[in-house]
């Protein structure tokens, strides 16, 4: 498709597309097929771990948002990774999406994702974005400010507002399984703080605590 851009009085911009290839196939879905990519807020649901009772809550804030509602997951070719468990749009091209749900003063602790950018955007309140091994970058965003973490850099999110807050997270670039998240060796000291071996729970379904080393 070439575009030949033409200006006429007054600055007005006439667009001519000129069409060099074929036709574009297009698809035709039904409304009930559609209905399978749609996700509406009010039906999502925590993801199962974060209901587990036998797991201290402040053990679960360390990697966890308070609720994690999961949007889009990655299909069967695209890898596995219970962090989407249970979203009801599967598949995007290799994109995960989720909604971060934090009370005042609560958010997960810092980590890496090896292979994947993550990329932040408030929907509503104030978020607290640190990085690096120690935390020592950070930046407060506002409601509907954006920022995009590079693969291989520590980040932590968290709510610094006075009421509840909503953060869109959006996994991208490569494979987001349990191989690409990794806690720093300070989170795992911190939850076996509040519980001898807590982070033995979390390990057996693949968390890793080595960030940093």
């Amino acid at each position: 498709r070439d575009c030949l851009l033409s200006r006429g009085l007054g600055d007005v911009y006439k667009r001519q597309i000129l069409i060099s290839e074929g036709n574009m196939k297009t698809l035709k879905i039904t409304k009930s097929d559609m209905g399978k990519r749609l996700s509406r807020f009010l039906d999502l649901i925590p993801l199962p771990i974060q209901l587990d009772k036998t797991i201290p809550q402040a053990g679960k804030d360390i990697v966890y948002a308070r609720k994690l509602l999961s949007i889009i997951g990655l299909d069967s070719s695209e890898g596995k990774t219970p962090i989407n468990s249970g979203a009801p749009i599967i598949g995007a091209g290799g994109i995960t999406i989720t909604i971060a749900n934090c009370p005042p003063g609560q958010g997960p602790g810092l980590h890496n994702h090896l292979a994947t950018f993550e990329t932040f955007t408030v929907l509503e309140g104030e978020f607290l974005i640190s990085w690096n091994d120690d935390g020592s970058e950070e930046l407060k965003l506002k409601q509907y400010d954006t920022i995009s973490i590079p693969p291989g850099v520590c980040r932590s999110f968290t709510n610094v507002g006075k009421t509840e807050g909503l953060l869109q997270v959006i996994i991208s670039g490569g494979v987001h399984d349990m191989n690409d998240i990794s806690f720093t060796p300070e989170a795992k000291l911190e939850m076996d703080n509040i519980e001898a071996d807590l982070s033995q729970k979390f390990e057996k379904i693949g968390f890793k605590f080595n960030a940093g080393l």
